[in-house]
């Protein structure tokens, strides 16, 4: 199976060092073509520093030959996925398009595999998700992703064709909780830095992480998921990995927040528009999500650290 990778950013070019590594044929683009044809020349990128690309990749700024690859993962950030997929064109039938961005569209309210299947009707879509750093997969460390597809046949292709000796991949056909568990963790991840930045302490994090994980799959099965997908790594094991972490954009967005310190604009941070989303789909269907909401606060300057937590502290007492 040939496979495409539509981004070089961090997540996509470890992508394309783990499958070349092992023999697998991989063509990368990335939309500045300046750029893609100096880590053509150097092997290098800035987006994950000391890592070599593998003469294996074809590294190159012709979207179009890339998308017409046999298998396309979709690494780019989630709120670009829907001007991308416009750009692709129609492609054949059966083309699986995997998405490796994690949140939901703030202009849609939608996922990543309703936003494929709108674009591209006869494409087969799915989600790779779960707890991994770039530099991490990079590197050749062990990590295990979970790859979800509605369609059996194309999932077990997926995983055999994805899996390398040290990234494993886990099969399932819960898309919805695939992607949600994916995007709402980024939404905990900030609460979480946010927690620690204003010197709240371990406690109150792991009580977050906790209630949070509560929120993220009380939502997922509102919108049809399973709750033992939100259990697996796409959920509870990606939520461990970003709410610990300072590798996480969205956790280190969160202690910007947290200190009151200004964050760069130029980092993508998913979890800022997903809380926002979630926020407003939530508010819609009269399902709690008081987690969620905090974070959409302190993300438009509606709220600071020191007021949310004191709404959530000041909620009813109730079982757990």
């Amino acid at each position: 199976m040939r496979i495409g990778i539509l981004g070089a950013g961090a997540f996509g070019t470890a992508l394309a060092i783990a499958l070349a590594r092992a023999g697998r044929e991989v063509m990368l683009w990335g939309r500045d073509a300046g750029s893609m044809a100096q880590i053509a020349g150097s092997r290098e990128t800035p987006r994950l520093p000391g890592a070599v690309l593998p003469d294996g990749i074809a590294v190159t700024g012709d979207l179009g030959t890339v998308a017409a690859q046999d298998a396309v993962l979709l690494a780019v950030p989630m709120q670009t996925l829907g001007a991308l997929l416009k750009q692709i064109g129609d492609g054949r039938d059966g083309q699986p398009l995997i998405a490796c961005c994690k949140g939901v569209d703030l202009a849609t309210g939608h996922g990543p595999s309703h936003i494929i299947a709108s674009a591209r009707p006869r494409a087969i879509p799915a989600v790779l998700t779960g707890p991994s750093f770039a530099a991490d997969i990079a590197r050749g460390l062990p990590t295990a992703l979970t790859i979800a597809c509605a369609r059996e046949e194309t999932g077990i292709a997926l995983q055999h064709a994805l899996s390398t000796p040290a990234l494993r991949l886990y099969r399932t056909d819960d898309l919805t909780g695939a992607e949600l568990g994916g995007a709402l963790k980024n939404v905990m991840a900030i609460a979480c830095g946010a927690c620690i930045g204003a010197g709240l302490g371990d406690s109150a994090r792991a009580a977050l992480m906790t209630r949070g994980f509560a929120e993220m799959t009380r939502f997922a099965v509102h919108h049809g998921a399973r709750a033992e997908t939100l259990a697996g790594l796409s959920g509870l094991g990606d939520l461990a990995l970003t709410c610990t972490s300072e590798l996480s954009r969205n956790y280190r967005y969160g202690l910007a927040l947290g200190r009151e310190e200004p964050f760069d604009p130029a980092i993508t941070v998913e979890g800022a528009a997903t809380a926002r989303a979630v926020a407003a789909m939530a508010g819609k269907i009269s399902l709690s999500l008081p987690i969620s909401s905090a974070v959409a606060e302190l993300v438009e300057g509606r709220a600071t650290v020191r007021e949310v937590l004191q709404d959530l502290l000041s909620r009813p007492l109730k079982e757990e």
